[in-house]
């Protein structure tokens, strides 16, 4: 007989939960902007997806393009073309 721990899911380390969405976006920083797509969102940060994350700043203003909410953002993590930000 094996006394084996059930498997646990990681940490949630979100303080808030997301919401998934797919909404179209603009990524802007110094006078210049790239498109780019939410992919999920909350109120402290979200998950979106660029064309080349080499190109998007550490720090940025993320403006959604159904609301026009104009967000700061911070890169916290980046994952092929999906970039992780918390709204500073």
């Amino acid at each position: 007989m094996s006394s084996a721990l059930p498997a646990t899911a990681p940490e949630e380390r979100r303080k808030a939960p997301r919401t998934d969405v797919d909404e179209p976006a603009y990524v802007a920083s110094h006078g210049a902007s790239t498109r780019c797509r939410v992919v999920n969102i909350s109120a402290d940060g979200a998950a979106i997806e660029v064309p080349d994350p080499l190109f998007i700043p550490d720090r940025f203003q993320l403006m959604t393009e159904r609301d026009r909410a104009v967000r700061n953002c911070r890169v916290v993590w980046t994952r092929q073309n999906r970039i992780g930000v918390i709204f500073e």
